[in-house]
């Protein structure tokens, strides 16, 4: 499916700890509903989102990328990036992309903001675009606490800023007519979401907030949430919204299934999947 020049690019897969997915949750309750390697490793999916809003090309989060990390590549079973090609099948390449915004800087939504050169050097993967980042999600990285140093490479992001092309942006923000950025930080200091408005329709694409439809319960919350508690009233103002007013939700993190609509039944909520 394609929904009104959006579409989701994948750029893989990678493998997390069962547990710190599912953080407090016991893994007797989530251990049928997911399937895990022997090393107790969930398969997630690595899906960005193409936006063409007035005549741009606007990329929301990279993967992983093309950077060869030997620990990374062990620990979370990486692939080869698959972004650029599957923007190549829709017939645009590195310099059709006018904009890239990041929801967070971690690994997993920034690695594939650059890449190397031919001579060594790490340079934007996007030449042509600005990229869009929260200011505090940009300072987090900048210092990071011990607990989360671990997610972020600062090859992913600081070739960028010194190339000029980083623009940082504080709380909402409407970057472009029909594109709305939204603060939910209590995943991560400034992390924002992508809310798409086109042809009366509204696509939310929910980064770390909801990272898989697995997430879509208001406990289930990821150990790598620096605020959990602002998590839970985030998740439970977004996802009211999106039943109440029929919002697309894309999943950043969605292996099986990428998006759905969240519908009401006989006062239960569930999701119905799409195809996109």
């Amino acid at each position: 499916m394609q929904a009104n020049g959006a579409k989701v690019i994948s750029d893989g897969v990678f493998k997390v700890d069962g547990g710190a997915i599912f953080g407090r949750v016991p893994k007797m309750m989530w251990e049928n509903m997911v399937t895990t390697d022997r090393k107790n490793r969930v398969t997630m999916g690595l899906n960005c989102m193409l936006f063409q809003c007035n005549g741009r090309n606007i990329l929301i989060d990279t993967g992983v990328g093309p950077k060869d990390n030997f620990r990374d590549r062990e620990i979370y079973g990486l692939v080869p990036s698959r972004l650029l090609r599957g923007l190549k099948v829709i017939g645009i390449g590195p310099r059709d992309v006018d904009a890239v915004v990041l929801s967070h800087l971690h690994f997993s939504h920034a690695g594939g903001a650059t890449r190397m050169d031919r001579v060594g050097d790490m340079v934007p993967s996007f030449p042509n675009a600005t990229y869009y980042v929260q200011r505090a999600s940009w300072e987090d990285a900048q210092d990071p606490s011990a607990r989360h140093a671990d997610v972020f490479r600062v090859d992913d992001f600081e070739p960028i800023a010194e190339r000029g092309r980083m623009e940082l942006l504080d709380g909402d923000t409407e970057l472009f007519p029909g594109l709305n950025l939204i603060v939910t930080d209590g995943h991560s200091p400034g992390h924002q979401i992508a809310v798409y408005s086109h042809g009366g329709e509204r696509i939310v694409y929910l980064g770390d907030l909801v990272p898989t439809p697995h997430h879509l319960g208001l406990t289930v919350i990821s150990s790598f949430d620096y605020e959990p508690e602002t998590s839970l009233d985030q998740k439970r103002d977004i996802l009211a919204e999106a039943e109440q007013q029929g919002w697309l939700l894309v999943f950043a993190h969605g292996h099986e299934t990428r998006a759905g609509y969240l519908e009401r039944r006989q006062d239960m909520s569930y999701l119905r999947p799409v195809e996109f």
